[in-house]
């Protein structure tokens, strides 16, 4: 646990450290220390002493954290763990962490470092499914938000629409900002009411039909809400049970990472391969997640654009759905 503390005091400046150097570090430690990890490494025949930059880092398929308990060190030492939504009958993945006060703090310095102080704004969430289950990452960070605004008006909704359309309108001539923050199948659902036409309100979508709604392509979901909400824009946040670390996109779905993540494409057809153009399977490192396995290949498929900001496409065809990214293009 040492170790763990030193990494993430690290962390915490993200000016003070090489990222490609704290992955080999991680990666090493990792697969010294991870049993999961390690196992698949060496299933994979890599030496890890001869791993010397971070295109050759083995990637850990996602599925593992719904059939093992992906951690570094001993798994005893491990009690909370965070659990993702998924869909009825699927078996949900368990990310098991060390510390719920740096997932919070991390969440937080990376909110703020692309929006500024919470306190500027006031928090409302609209995450039915996520707040009506036990062990959401998304509803823990979500709540930490809210008491940080410090706004008595900051708070969840879960169907309650009008009592939500309510507080917007009351704080329409607030000198703060409302953040509308909610899972993809909610917002919709609110776009069909009534709604005011506010200059101070952001939406953020989290991703996620949930089986409740048609699945439809990010563009036109985007589309749907700038009209019904009248905005220019909708942001988006990338997150899931397996990350510690988040990503937001100030529209157009491209999404500007944070300095304790990066994604490397791998080819379609060769996972154990990565992409040589511009597109391809998402792999993630964060380096955020040093006390479980910091090396995840997703389900997602992705690419970066011209000015290198990443764009999440869909998932993999027949990949099982999960509760934070369920559109495809």
């Amino acid at each position: 646990m040492d170790y763990f503390k030193g990494f993430s005091a690290k962390l915490n400046d993200s000016k003070s450290f090489d990222f490609e150097e704290m992955a080999l570090e991680l990666f090493y430690f990792q697969a010294a220390h991870n049993k999961t990890y390690q196992s698949f490494v060496n299933a994979r025949g890599i030496v890890t002493n001869q791993v010397k930059n971070i295109a050759q880092i083995p990637f850990l398929p996602i599925q593992f954290f719904k059939s093992h308990q992906v951690v570094t060190g001993n798994p005893d030492d491990y009690r909370k763990f965070y659990s993702s939504s998924g869909t009825t009958g699927a078996i949900n993945s368990k990310h098991y962490i060390w510390s719920e006060e740096f997932y919070l703090e991390n969440a937080q310095r990376i909110f703020e470092k692309q929006y500024g102080a919470l306190s500027n704004y006031h928090v409302l969430a609209l995450l039915p499914g996520y707040l009506e289950r036990k062990g959401s990452s998304l509803v823990t960070m979500a709540d930490h938000f809210i008491k940080k605004t410090g706004s008595e008006h900051s708070g969840f909704y879960l169907y309650n629409h009008q009592e939500l359309i309510d507080k917007l309108v009351l704080l329409k001539d607030s000198p703060r900002q409302i953040i509308l923050i909610g899972v993809t199948f909610a917002l919709l659902d609110l776009a069909e009411e009534n709604l005011p036409s506010l200059s101070n309100l952001m939406v953020v979508e989290t991703g996620g039909m949930k089986g409740r709604r048609k699945e439809i392509i990010r563009e036109e979901v985007h589309e749907i809400l700038c009209r019904r909400f009248g905005l220019d824009e909708i942001h988006s946040e990338y997150g899931m049970t397996e990350l510690m670390s988040q990503a937001y996109a100030k529209g157009q779905g491209k999404y500007t990472l944070p300095s304790t993540m990066r994604v490397l494409l791998r080819d379609t057809h060769d996972p154990l391969s990565l992409s040589n153009r511009t597109h391809g399977g998402v792999n993630v490192i964060d380096l955020a997640n040093f006390h479980s396995c910091a090396f995840i290949e997703t389900q997602d498929l992705g690419r970066y654009d011209e000015e290198g900001n990443l764009e999440v496409l869909g998932r993999f065809d027949n990949s099982e759905m999960r509760g934070c990214n369920l559109m495809v293009n």
